[in-house]
């Protein structure tokens, strides 16, 4: 009786298990937007189509064991029983099949490509690095508002993409609001994506680019307009230029930082000598904004007290192979004053 109870109890167990990838904010089973609610509903209908076909495959199957004797076929019948399940079951069933899934996906994803429209649509600017992402709003007011591993948006309205890659192929996915696309060097994709309403959700690469790809993760967040327009001016650059130089307690760590930093990272407002910019171009995310990020190395860490100087320590361990080499030349004091700094540049 008891065996016959766990028996019983297991099926909806193992389906409540199975269930729990139908929501989160990485899911495309649970869709925030319209591109993604499409994509959503063509995904059920294969699953469901898919599901009755195997269901169909596997009680044929069993019928054909339980069947103890076999009426006897003439070689023509025989063919002709042989013809029909090869038309039937080798060309009318996966014609029909993909022809219905192209009625339904074609149209799902036209509504994702950057159309023209009466009034255009917000471009953001994506690039995908090993690995971390850096996004540019090149249309907002005052200047270029630059970040990295964090995308705000507007809610309720389309919003095109423009995705490339700055080393190898990555791939741009918000699961929640639609479909994937490549991130290829020298080339620019376009898609365009809607948030239904404000939220959170969390973006991934979606193309293997390394042995950190699975830490390449994007912090999404949809706000209101007004709330956009007002994160954009909070990152104008003359505002920034000012947080960065405001507290002289933090001289010393800016000095240090222009020293050995300043070659692959930006802060708006610093003065960095000519001679820093000839031994390396801009290689890392850039810094203007750090404070207020939510994650350190595209999601490795919490942003929290003390969490700079920790990943400016321990960045090799966190996250093997990203391309800021060890600091050696520095003690861990001045790197966690580095870092104590870097956390105030919040706007």
């Amino acid at each position: 009786m008891r065996a016959r109870l766990i028996r019983v109890w297991s099926i909806p167990a193992f389906l409540a298990v199975l269930l729990t990838g139908c929501a989160g904010n990485k899911s495309i089973l649970d869709p925030a937007g319209r591109a993604a609610a499409d994509v959503a509903l063509v995904w059920w209908g294969m699953a469901g189509f898919f599901s009755l076909v195997l269901i169909m495959v596997v009680a044929l199957g069993l019928y054909s064991f339980r069947r103890r004797s076999r009426p006897k076929l003439s070689a023509l019948e025989e063919k002709r029983l042989a013809r029909r399940f090869i038309l039937g079951g080798g060309v009318l069933l996966p014609v029909a099949t993909i022809g219905v899934l192209l009625i339904f996906g074609v149209p799902a994803g036209q509504r994702m490509l950057p159309v023209p429209l009466g009034t255009p649509p917000d471009v953001i600017q994506v690039t995908g690095h090993q690995w971390w992402w850096e996004v540019r709003y090149p249309g907002a007011e005052g200047g270029e508002v630059v970040t990295a591993n964090q995308l705000v948006m507007p809610a309720g309205e389309p919003v095109d993409f423009h995705v490339t890659g700055a080393d190898v192929i990555h791939s741009f996915w918000i699961p929640r609001l639609g479909g994937k696309i490549d991130m290829i060097p020298g080339h620019i994709n376009r898609i365009r994506l809607e948030a239904d309403s404000p939220g959170v959700f969390g973006a991934q690469c979606a193309e293997f680019c390394g042995t950190q790809h699975a830490h390449m993760q994007l912090y999404v967040e949809a706000m209101e307009r007004s709330d956009y327009e007002a994160w954009l001016a909070e990152r104008q650059a003359a505002k920034l230029e000012t947080l960065a130089v405001q507290s002289d307690a933090h001289a010393p760590a800016r000095e240090v930082f222009v020293e050995y930093c300043a070659r692959c990272h930006r802060v708006a407002g610093l003065t960095v000598p000519d001679s820093q910019w000839e031994l390396a171009p801009i290689q890392g995310p850039d810094l203007s904004d750090i404070g207020a990020r939510p994650t350190l190395g595209a999601g490795v860490l919490a942003m929290e007290e003390g969490a700079i100087g920790y990943w400016l320590e321990h960045h090799q361990q966190l996250k093997p192979g990203n391309r800021m080499p060890a600091h050696l030349a520095l003690e861990p004091p001045a790197l966690q004053a580095i870092g104590d700094w870097l956390e105030t540049l919040s706007p």
